[in-house]
């Protein structure tokens, strides 16, 4: 019997492990960066398996293996991945680690690549195997690696340079304010191993990683202000050069573990939630004094300075133009039931390119037709597209990635002609009542994400219903489409990254949604800024919500009668608004249809 592409993968992994003396090996979706999107070259779990979510870990044994995703992936990991070989396990409700503590015998050999997890990660998998007398060894090389005919090369774009109109702040200022950190920590260095952090500090971009403008790099900031950066010499040109002057020193990407090793006696300051296992044993082994502390970069870098914020109106506005031009496409061609899932999301992505401003999408579209809406990160391929057909809901979670700012947005439609059926009206203004709840917050400073997130669940679950993803992320200045540390999701704590309390400058998407298995599913986005509010007689500092995203929501898909008056009133408001803001950047026909699609209830 001939064996799949997956499988002869799977059996030769296996070989391999033989060869290098291991019982199983981990493979996870990650970089030496800890990076949530990740280069073509770093991709391993994606070509072992099939899995092409951007969160998931395989365990493979020699005689069993096992993936592990989130419920964002439920659905899409039974697609992709070969039941045959794997069991399938959720996360959180299971682990690595736990199926590990079922299956593995004593005396195993458990490999891991030190640079693609992290040290608290490995020593809570050391711990597990150990109480089952089995060892978690990590690997000079990468057994993936050593099978994986063709695998591509890391990108060798070169770096470029976020200039100040667009950054708002230098460099200089910026590393200066780390190197004051410094000194108030005791620290002579710092490990910038993040790609966002390194991009955003040192004001560069690049194009190493698909969907996410970061230069594949390492940095050590010291306490005088000067600094290193570690990136292959393919990518430094003349004007990077130029750019980051002669307090930044420039050596290449494969030198960082030799300069790590050069600060013995030093006190370093490194994150061990952004930061690979092997950096700690790299300065454990040189004698520096490690001193665990979160990136300096982390929360500067969420709070938008004033020029970021003014980018990322720039970039909403034309973003809304591009996706308002492509709705009123859609309501015009689908019915006829000509279109699919790809179709649509190449239509969306050439109106973004038409700005002339597009130099990447943020993610990739998830385009989901009927029951494809369902999955959560779908993603079209010739394998899964299905037709949009008519009287159906449709579903496009999309963004750009524009030099001033960067996008992400999500309209579910109704495709005509008939009127929805009950059940989606109500599941779709269940959705929007939710999403008016969280934008209209007004919280107290210092409240978290995770204190907010029933705002806007509560209407579903008065209804017994729930979804199975977070409801706010935070989103980057023409960087990561998802960047800490603030988060509004149910989980709490810092490990579940909404520990972090929402700050003015931040921004954060708000996007509850409803899915029915193997029927529709239904989300609304929009990204929101973090302000201050001004409240007579208020106690303290508080703070709310200014919508940044414009774009029509489908009102063939409300129930008005669901509908308060306040809430009413928000949405006539955000629609006038979407007109205002929009309707000046669009002629003709697409003009006429959205403010026909705005106007008030």
């Amino acid at each position: 019997m001939l064996m799949n592409t997956h499988e002869a993968r799977l059996v030769a992994l296996r070989k391999q492990l033989v060869e290098q003396g291991l019982d199983g090996f981990v493979v996870p979706i990650c970089d030496e960066h800890m990076s949530e999107y990740v280069g073509a070259y770093a991709k391993r779990l994606e070509w072992l398996t099939g899995f092409a979510g951007s969160a998931g870990t395989a365990v493979v044994l020699r005689d069993r293996a096992a993936m592990f995703v989130d419920g964002r992936y439920t659905l899409q990991v039974r697609e992709q991945v070969d039941a045959r070989f794997y069991d399938f396990e959720q996360v959180p409700a299971s682990s690595a680690a736990a199926w590990l503590a079922r299956h593995v015998q004593a005396g195993a050999r458990i490999g891991y690549d030190a640079w693609l997890h992290t040290r608290d990660w490995a020593g809570a998998m050391a711990r597990t195997l150990a109480a089952r007398g089995a060892d978690l060894v990590a690997v000079d090389a990468n057994p993936v690696d050593a099978v994986w005919t063709g695998q591509p090369a890391p990108s060798a774009a070169p770096a470029f340079a976020q200039p100040i109109e667009f950054a708002g702040v230098d460099h200089a200022d910026k590393r200066a304010a780390v190197a004051a950190w410094l000194a108030d920590q005791g620290c002579d260095a710092v490990v910038i191993a993040a790609l966002d952090s390194v991009a955003w500090l040192f004001n560069i971009r690049g194009a190493d990683v698909e969907r996410t403008p970061v230069a594949l790099a390492f940095a050590l900031v010291h306490a005088d202000g000067g600094a290193d950066l570690f990136l292959a010499p393919e990518k430094v040109t003349s004007e990077l050069v130029a750019h980051l002057g002669d307090a930044v020193r420039i050596a290449p990407r494969a030198a960082f573990a030799d300069a790590l090793a050069a600060l013995g006696g030093k006190r370093v300051a490194v994150d061990p939630e952004r930061s690979v296992a092997a950096i700690f044993h790299a300065l454990d082994r040189a004698g520096a004094t490690i001193v665990p502390l979160t990136d300096p970069v982390i929360v500067p870098k969420a709070i938008k300075n004033p020029v970021e914020i003014a980018g990322q109106h720039a970039a909403q506005a034309r973003d809304g133009a591009a996706l308002s031009r492509f709705l009123h496409w859609l309501e015009r061609t689908a019915p006829a039931g000509g279109e699919t899932e790809v179709s649509a999301s190449n239509r969306l992505e050439g109106e973004r390119r038409a700005t002339n401003a597009l130099i990447d999408l943020s993610f990739d579209t998830i385009s989901g037709a009927g029951p494809n809406g369902a999955v959560v990160h779908y993603r079209a391929d010739p394998a899964t597209c299905r037709t949009i057909e008519p009287n159906s809901v449709y579903l496009v979670d999309s963004g750009g990635q524009y030099r001033d700012g960067t996008t992400d947005v999500t309209r579910t439609v109704w495709i005509g002609p008939d009127a929805p059926p009950p059940e989606v009206r109500d599941r779709f203004t269940r959705v929007l009542k939710g999403h008016i709840a969280l934008a209209r917050a007004v919280f107290p400073a210092g409240t978290t994400g995770a204190q907010l997130d029933v705002l806007a669940r509560q209407f579903l679950w008065a209804a017994g219903l729930d979804y199975a993803h977070g409801t706010g992320h935070g989103v980057g200045s023409f960087l990561a489409v998802h960047e800490g540390p603030q988060r509004i999701a149910k989980a709490q704590g810092a490990q579940a990254g909404t520990g972090h309390p929402l700050l003015a400058g931040m921004i954060v998407s708000n996007e509850p949604g409803y899915y029915r298995a193997g029927a529709y599913g239904i989300r609304i986005e929009n990204l929101v800024l973090v302000e201050p509010r001004a409240i007579d007689g208020a106690e303290g500092e508080f703070l709310g919500f200014a919508t940044l995203t414009h774009a029509p929501i489908d009102r063939r898909l409300i129930d008005l009668s669901l509908l308060d008056a306040g809430e009413r009133d928000w949405l006539n408001a955000y629609h006038a608004q979407v007109r205002t803001i929009v309707a000046p950047l669009l002629d003709g026909a697409d003009r006429v249809w959205l403010e026909a699609g705005t106007a008030p209830l």
